[in-house]
């Protein structure tokens, strides 16, 4: 929990968001579960991170119990999973400030296959903003482009889905890697045959298909997940190979549905986990969001690195 809030206390635009209160008049009454009470903690919390006077130790007590009863599973002390934190944090974050004041029906339709790929995605894109549609969405929401392409007729099955994180497959067990090639992984053609083999909605029947991602709409704020515990494993070990990743400027063109639109990331905040499956620690690297400075956070200790 200290490692996510660490880093989402560091991302700029949150930050000021709720610093600046702006958040309390878009509290949502009527859909959100939590009537708000979830990011008003989290808000006491980012407030206290930063009051100017502030040298002690921040109590999370409250944050953490309308956590809990917003999703129960993080009841208690047991070990948890930061990325599986983040985002339930976010989701219920978003609930409480989504703009949709009441659910629409939603459209059981599927998108026109006569449209372009290019309206499909917008199209796609206002449907989900129907329903979710806040400021945490503005953030950090963006939209995967996955193509199914039949080996038999050669037709196309284009779908378009928001991601709120991107998992990234280590592709090897050893050595050093790149960041770009566990993207390379995640993006890479698979072979969807056998027991996997989908239906082709031009044949009509199952067939063997290529399946493919690309991103259609980059978030402001991208969150990547290394999955680095394995379900290949027989006991799920964890693998250990060192990613390197830039700091800054790091190119995504390469991945874009739309090849020509740059997109490029400054790295400002990482969660990382030291030990095993089972037993384990979780620390936060965070750049400051105005001097640029970076410190590690390691529960009640803070280091200038």
């Amino acid at each position: 929990m200290n490692s996510v809030i660490q880093c989402l206390s560091n991302t700029k635009p949150l930050l000021e968001y709720l610093l600046s209160e702006k958040h309390l008049s878009d509290i949502n009454t009527s859909v959100s579960s939590m009537k708000g009470a979830l990011i008003k903690a989290f808000s006491q919390v980012i407030q206290e991170l930063w009051k100017v006077e502030h040298d002690g130790v921040v109590n999370t007590t409250a944050l953490k119990s309308q956590i809990q009863r917003f999703a129960p599973r993080f009841m208690g002390y047991n070990q948890q999973d930061a990325q599986e934190f983040l985002r339930y944090l976010l989701e219920g974050l978003h609930e409480d400030v989504n703009r949709i004041p009441c659910k629409p029906k939603p459209i059981l339709t599927d998108v026109d296959e006569m449209l372009s790929d290019h309206q499909k995605a917008v199209e796609s894109w206002k449907r989900y903003l129907r329903m979710d549609d806040s400021k945490i969405v503005d953030l950090f929401v963006g939209q995967l482009k996955s193509t199914l392409r039949c080996s038999s007729c050669g037709h196309c099955s284009i779908t378009f889905d928001p991601f709120w994180d991107l998992s990234l497959p280590i592709p090897s067990r050893t050595g050093q890697l790149r960041l770009q090639q566990c993207l390379d992984h995640f993006t890479k053609e698979e072979v969807l045959d056998g027991d996997e083999k989908p239906t082709c909605s031009k044949c009509q029947v199952r067939r063997k298909c290529i399946k493919s991602f690309t991103i259609q709409k980059f978030p402001k704020i991208l969150v990547l997940h290394i999955k680095r515990f394995s379900p290949l494993e027989r006991f799920r070990g964890k693998l250990s190979v060192i990613v390197d990743f830039p700091l800054s400027g790091l190119d995504l063109n390469a991945y874009a549905s739309n090849k020509g639109s740059s997109c490029c990331y400054n790295l400002y905040g990482v969660a990382n986990h030291s030990g095993t499956t089972y037993s384990g620690h979780y620390t936060a690297s965070c750049k400051h969001p105005y001097t640029g400075d970076w410190h590690e956070y390691n529960d009640s200790r803070l280091v200038e690195t």
